[in-house]
């Protein structure tokens, strides 16, 4: 029993770390290397943790346990992801997102539903991971390029990318076991 909670625990440490989740809790080690290839400058990359943390904490003020929401910011826009139970909520959760110091724009994906389930959300990690893990195997791009977030089987992709670049990473995402729909929110370099 304790071999598989101890497995348990570090399939799930394994996942953040591929998610990106825990290069905040990680400062100093590898994170310099990750933001050195980044091509969002550092004040961006600061401001963008600082907009994730502080949308979720002011929606989970303002609305507290009535949803799942996520809230990913890269280069000031705003990705919202999740479940809520009315549109009006959604609408409002949107203005609250795009009422934010430095936000350029919200991209609100949010679903009126009830709350998805634990296995569903263990379901995206393991989309997502697997996402990540087909961009190390490509040449046609650098996967520290592109942020990726599934949700319900969808999966986001986010980045500063070339129009090349952007095609791949969807191509790649979009023939991924698992992966129902593919959403391309880049913005593009020339």
């Amino acid at each position: 029993m304790m071999m598989r909670i101890l497995l348990l625990v570090g399939l799930m440490l394994l996942t953040a770390m591929i998610q990106g989740c825990l290069p905040v809790v990680a400062a100093g080690v590898g994170t310099g290397v990750i933001i050195s290839q980044d091509r969002r400058n550092n004040d961006v990359i600061v401001e963008d943790q600082n907009l994730e943390s502080s949308i979720a904490n002011e929606l989970a003020r303002d609305f507290p346990g009535v949803m799942h929401v996520n809230v990913t910011s890269y280069n000031y826009n705003i990705l919202l992801t999740g479940e809520v139970p009315e549109e009006n909520i959604k609408t409002e959760i949107g203005k609250v997102a795009a009422s934010f110091k430095n936000v350029r724009s919200v991209y609100n994906e949010l679903v009126v539903s009830k709350n998805s389930s634990l296995v569903s959300r263990s379901n995206d990690s393991l989309i997502t991971s697997n996402v990540k893990l087909r961009f190390l195997n490509n040449d046609r791009f650098r996967p520290e390029h592109i942020k990726v977030v599934t949700e319900n089987s969808t999966v986001f992709l986010l980045g500063l990318v070339s129009q090349t670049e952007a095609d791949a990473a969807a191509e790649i995402a979009s023939t991924t076991q698992g992966v129902q729909r593919v959403v391309k929110l880049f913005e593009y370099r020339k």
